[in-house]
């Protein structure tokens, strides 16, 4: 089973000599992957729920440090050789499809083709509001900007006429190495196991009724015509964050779980490098 931080630019590791300090001890310790969260805007105040806490608020007040995704990963990319910069997740629908397009090769290209891209539709109302973009679109938008991403990394001139994105014979390079990078879908509901069956080359369920989500997305995937084995499954689990992870990582490994993600501050506290050490080898003991 593969290893990747979960929320890996936050806390102490969202300061550039933090960054950095993690980016080498998890290469050095066999992590796998690390994988940011994002929020462009963080509202004083906000009356939507978020997802992945019994509080549903986000953890920390709104000065809490939250580097851009993609410039965060460019500097860890500077700091390593091997590991994969993933988000964990970009809210597609905020950006223009083509400039995320050209964000994402580019960090591609520059990393030796090592860039994955984990995406979701975005829960947060009052940040949709206040960039512009109709919340209720999310979803359409999100299918559509994924094709039309997929388009400017496979081939040159390329024409979109769709619903919400037109424009002809346009070009964005650099190129991804392998000519795309990975689009994991990630999310807590139903609808985003159908867009992983869909349409994600993986799956990542951070919430919700993982077993369940991770069906859904199999047989969507199997509906559509696709190798649901081929889809690579992300995921957590709440018992990670605290506590013994015997018991959740033997629950995951058991789902069909490929990649487990480990919750960024359990690697801060004391000596980094250590502490992924210790970390990657209790993950592999429970999982082989």
């Amino acid at each position: 089973m593969k290893i990747g931080v979960l929320g890996a630019n936050t806390g102490s590791f969202a300061t550039p000599g933090g960054a950095a300090t993690l980016t080498r001890a998890a290469e050095a310790a066999g992590i796998e992957s690390l994988w940011t969260a994002e929020h462009v805007l963080w509202p004083d105040d906000y009356d939507s729920a978020y997802p992945y806490a019994e509080t549903a608020k986000m953890p920390g007040p709104p000065e809490t440090l939250l580097p851009d995704p993609f410039v965060w990963l460019a500097w860890c990319a500077a700091h390593s050789r091997s590991l994969g910069l993933a988000t964990g997740i970009a809210i597609v629908p905020h950006r223009h499809p083509a400039i995320m397009a050209k964000e994402v090769a580019t960090l591609d290209f520059l990393s030796g083709g090592r860039a994955i891209l984990g995406i979701g539709v975005g829960w947060l109302r009052e940040e949709f509001e206040a960039l512009g973009v109709p919340f209720s679109e999310r979803g359409k938008r999100t299918d559509e900007y994924v094709d039309v991403m997929r388009r400017l990394w496979s081939t040159d001139s390329v024409t979109v006429s769709g619903e919400f994105v037109n424009f002809s014979r346009m070009n964005s390079n650099p190129k991804p190495v392998r000519g795309s990078v990975p689009i994991v879908v990630g999310g807590h509901s139903p609808a985003a196991a159908r867009r992983a069956g869909r349409i994600g080359d993986g799956f990542a369920p951070l919430g919700g009724n993982v077993p369940e989500l991770i069906d859904i997305m199999r047989q969507t995937a199997d509906a559509a015509g696709r190798d649901p084995g081929t889809i690579e499954v992300t995921s957590t689990h709440d018992g990670l964050k605290r506590g013994d992870p015997e018991e959740p990582l033997g629950l995951m490994k058991a789902w069909g779980v490929d990649r487990v993600l480990l919750p960024a501050h359990r690697l801060a506290r004391g000596d980094v490098a250590e502490n992924c050490q210790t970390w990657v080898k209790r993950i592999e003991g429970a999982t082989t």
